[in-house]
């Protein structure tokens, strides 16, 4: 029997489209969390060494040299890139809530959080952000830049009065279950393609 004979066939080619999409975003999700978990285990061990051996920061040009004549063409290994994955380990090793957050997301976007961010309050509001809405590095940068938490904070004035300041900003991102706030007053604009993309992502 041909395939012009079958007919009806199409909801099943959907569905196994969806499905396939569906698996292969599943892969890559499992993939990025893995890869973050390396990195924060490299970044672990490299600050523990260097506290057992009293080294310096130049220990990881020692490292990075190594590392790439090992995994040739890798570029996750450069003495910049390994300095940062110490500096993650650090930054969030204390944190009981964001060490999870941060293996849901890219290693690209948890550099610009880490180093952009000034404190944990302020990481997780952006962590959950690009968790919710797929964001690029691009977009998140430059929400980042326009201020999106600050004015988030600012829309939430009912516990300035009552509570102490950092009691006040936890309550604050905690009125709702999700961070929902009106794009159209708190975001940069950007181009429809990426609107989209974000929708889409969001589907998902």
């Amino acid at each position: 029997m041909g395939k012009n004979e079958i007919v009806g066939y199409e909801p099943l080619v959907d569905d196994l489209k969806d499905l396939i999409h569906k698996k292969q975003y599943q892969v890559l999700k499992s993939i990025n969390s893995e890869t973050v978990n390396l990195y924060w285990e490299i970044g672990e061990e490299i600050y523990r060494q260097q506290e057992e051996n009293d080294w310096g920061k130049s220990i990881v040009q020692v490292l990075s040299t190594e590392l790439q004549k090992e995994f040739p063409g890798a570029k996750g290994y450069s003495a910049a890139n390994l300095w940062r994955m110490r500096n993650f380990y650090l930054t969030y090793r204390d944190s009981e809530k964001l060490p999870p957050l941060v293996r849901e997301i890219s290693w690209s976007n948890n550099i610009i959080i880490m180093e952009k961010c000034k404190d944990d309050l302020q990481r997780e509001f952006y962590i959950q952000m690009v968790k919710r809405y797929g964001w690029t590095k691009r977009i998140l940068t430059n929400f980042i830049e326009a201020q999106t938490y600050e004015k988030y904070l600012l829309n939430q004035t009912n516990f300035d009065l009552t509570l102490p300041v950092e009691q006040s900003v936890q309550a604050k991102l905690a009125v709702k279950d999700e961070y929902i706030f009106d794009f159209a007053e708190l975001s940069p604009e950007y181009s429809e393609h990426e609107l989209e993309m974000q929708r889409k992502r969001q589907i998902i």
